[in-house]
């Protein structure tokens, strides 16, 4: 038998309190991924390409376009 998920094991251990305060219903946690699926993945990934984070001295970050002028994704 294969090693339990983390997920699915939290998932089985607050089931009752689930019942009370979340969403009862539970669902695979270990399924395949859909066509469609795959599909929103590679366009969400395609989309963060056009971002670059920047970093300022004080450790913060913010994230600006790397071609301002590129409105093919936006």
């Amino acid at each position: 038998m294969a090693k339990e998920s983390f997920a699915r094991r939290f998932m089985r251990a607050t089931g009752r309190l689930r019942v009370v305060f979340g969403p009862a219903h539970s669902s695979s946690l270990d399924h395949e991924m859909t066509e469609a699926n795959r599909i929103l993945l590679r366009q969400r990934q395609a989309e963060t390409l056009q971002w670059e984070t920047k970093h300022r001295a004080d450790g913060s970050s913010y994230v600006v376009p790397k071609n301002p002028g590129d409105k093919s994704l936006r």
